[in-house]
């Protein structure tokens, strides 16, 4: 390999160091060619790839874009796994495929901030898959907001009954007396106009009584006539 061509190996590197969500160094010793095929195919479907690295010259690659951690776990026959997708997947489909062929052996890696021991690494490939952790987040998120929607519509409900309950009564006991006034002043404006005529009534019915009265009396002017006109015929 010349210089040009080292120097491009570095570039690439450096790029997949720096594009990667996870690392994973492996040592690949017993790995048969088409094997190595089979593990980069189920890590190309977890938007992974595998990679046999020089390592004094991943080193450099790693240098430039600043992550010294992965000098440590290059010792030996490494090949590294450049995870861009899942990284519970790509640890699954490793796990897998050398539960199948036992070829491979876990060196440690790198996930953001944190060392993956193998320990580690072994917790990860037991996660279910992205889209299902996502799923899951998802529903507990949804969860408290569920209730929080059951539990507004409840209140408002509730309120909506009551203020309902409130109108009814305000119809039964508050509507019929104010009613009452307006209908009440025509009756009194009836009572003061037909008071006299009953003022009237009463006073002819006390002067008829008097009229009797006067008519009945033996002192009455025409009484006294009749007695004197019986009083002459006896006379004569």
């Amino acid at each position: 390999m010349n210089r040009e061509e080292k120097s491009q190996n570095i570039q690439e590197v450096a790029a997949q160091i720096e594009g990667a969500e996870a690392i994973f160094a492996i040592d690949f010793r017993g790995i048969s060619v088409p094997q190595a095929a089979e593990l980069r195919g189920k890590l190309r479907e977890t938007d992974s790839s595998f990679r046999v690295v020089k390592n004094r010259l991943t080193k450099r690659a790693a240098e430039q874009v600043g992550e010294d951690r992965l000098a440590e776990l290059l010792v030996g026959p490494t090949a590294l796994t450049f995870v861009r997708g899942d990284t519970a997947a790509a640890a699954k489909a490793i796990t897998s495929f050398n539960k199948e062929h036992d070829v491979l052996t876990y060196k440690g890696g790198l996930m953001g901030e944190t060392v993956l021991d193998e320990a580690a690494f072994k917790s990860i490939a037991r996660l279910p898959s992205r889209e299902v952790l996502v799923g899951q987040f998802a529903g507990i998120v949804a969860s408290p907001l569920t209730g929080i929607v059951r539990g507004l519509n409840a209140l408002i409900q509730g309120l909506a009954t009551q203020l309902g309950q409130i109108a009814e009564q305000g119809l039964v006991t508050g509507e019929a007396p104010a009613a009452a006034p307006a209908e009440e002043a025509p009756a009194a404006e009836t009572s003061t106009e037909d008071q006299p005529a009953a003022e009237e009534s009463a006073a002819e019915g006390e002067e008829a009584p008097k009229a009797e009265q006067e008519s009945s009396d033996p002192a009455a002017p025409g009484g006294e006539a009749e007695e004197a006109d019986g009083t002459n015929e006896e006379e004569g």
